[in-house]
């Protein structure tokens, strides 16, 4: 896996960054699957109370905060190979165990291991890809890898939402689980596990000597920030969506002469996001790697999102509110590939096992809080209206924070870039 040259990295490179990629996606089937159905059969799987379901769709990004350090220690120590062959077992266990276990303390379990398990998938990948990648590609071989990684998602939400209300949860859990473990395969034939593997990644912790700078600057500290209010946003519409389309359209909904459950709906608007996303991703990756930089698409990008999100709460035509969401996850999927992008960027003129850990654990702090904030306040009056006009207003205050003329925001992030 070594490689050397330019025209290795823009071939042969790919190999790893696919592969992982399509085992992460094999991954995400059961986690996924969730989002959609857990919120509406809550009591299929032995919950109690709907406020549980908010603690399970977040305890597993909390078990990440401490583990994703040390998963990065380990990855220094250990081939790539078994940290991937162990993270996919897992993730088969626990989406198997989402269709046998009954009652919150065993799914408490099952979603600190399966946060375990993601926290080795991505590691792997962002490291993976700032080891092949340079200024040139690195922002079209991350949207390669987050295209490819969600179409995982894109099949554990349509299909789960389909098939649940068809079938039942367990049955379909189980046969998620079963079907995840054709990822070992593509790890066992087509990632390398000798000695040169690890020696190659444990380079990754090593500080530029050429260029040597303190680890936490600004733009740093800017991209990471910005990440954990960012995720935790997009979370809030993931875990929810279903639960408005209920609460909005409680009516029989009616699509294309075809008659949807709030589940089918909210499993077929998040499922198109992940069938585009490894285009739009690839397309937003290269254009971001061009001689405007990642900076003017994020601003747009963030923009948009505020739009969206001020206007999903309220009651419009179900055709609109369609468009709507689909608009709002395009601008995530940017999001998501921009971020991702320029915290490599910056943690390659730095400590990238450092600058990734620290960026890892705060899009998990994001993204853990969502679940549990959603699911405290909507018991509010207008809980739901408030939470999406909240997170519309953050999305503007940080497009304003990164402004061109900001000092502190994308001028910070500019100056790390062109470094």
């Amino acid at each position: 896996m070594n490689l050397s040259t330019p025209e290795d990295r823009s071939g042969i490179s790919q190999r790893p960054i696919t592969v992982i990629a399509i085992v992460t996606a094999f991954s995400l089937l059961g986690d996924s699957m969730l989002y959609i159905v857990l919120p509406i059969y809550w009591r299929e799987a032995g919950l109690n109370a709907l406020w549980e379901v908010g603690f399970l769709l977040s305890i597993n990004r909390f078990i990440r905060l401490p583990m994703t350090p040390l998963i990065g220690m380990l990855y220094k120590k250990m081939p790539l190979r078994t940290g991937l062959i162990f993270a996919i077992l897992l993730a088969v266990a626990t989406t198997i165990g989402y269709g046998v276990c009954k009652g919150f303390i065993l799914w408490t379990i099952l979603r600190c291991i399966w946060g375990i398990a993601w926290s080795f998938l991505r590691m792997g990948g962002y490291l993976t890809i700032i080891h092949y990648s340079d200024d040139s590609n690195r922002g079209r071989l991350m949207g390669r890898y987050n295209g490819i990684s969600r179409l995982g998602s894109l099949v554990g939400m349509l299909f789960g939402g389909i098939l649940v209300p068809l079938a039942g949860m367990g049955s379909v859990s189980v046969a998620f689980g079963s079907v995840m473990l054709v990822g070992l395969p593509f790890v066992a034939i087509c990632i390398d596990g000798n000695r040169s593997d690890e020696a190659d990644f444990s380079m990754l912790n090593k500080e530029r000597r050429d260029k040597p700078k303190a680890i936490w600057t600004t733009a740093i500290i800017s991209i990471i920030t910005t990440g954990l209010i960012v995720y935790l946003i997009q979370t809030i519409l993931s875990a929810t969506l279903s639960l408005v389309i209920e609460t909005n359209y409680s009516q029989q909904l009616l699509l294309i002469g075809f008659v949807v459950t709030s589940t089918m709906l909210s499993g077929v608007l998040q499922a198109a996001r992940w069938g585009w996303e490894p285009f739009l991703a690839t397309w937003i990756g290269l254009r971001s790697d061009g001689p405007r930089g990642r900076l003017p698409l994020f601003g747009l990008a963030l923009l948009g999102a505020a739009a969206g999100y001020a206007m999903v709460p309220w009651q419009l035509p179900i055709y609109l509110w369609c468009i709507v969401i689909l608009f709002i996850m395009a601008t995530s999927t940017a999001l998501s590939t921009l971020m991702d992008a320029l915290a490599s960027d910056v943690a390659r003129q730095s400590s990238v096992i450092a600058v990734m850990t620290a960026y890892s654990v705060a899009t998990d702090l994001g993204s853990a809080l969502g679940p549990m904030l959603i699911y405290l306040l909507i018991g509010l009056p207008g809980g739901l209206k408030y939470i999406y006009l909240g997170s519309a207003f953050l999305l503007l205050l940080i497009a304003i924070w990164h402004r061109p003329s900001s000092k502190l925001g994308t001028t910070a992030l500019r100056n790390e870039h062109e470094y």
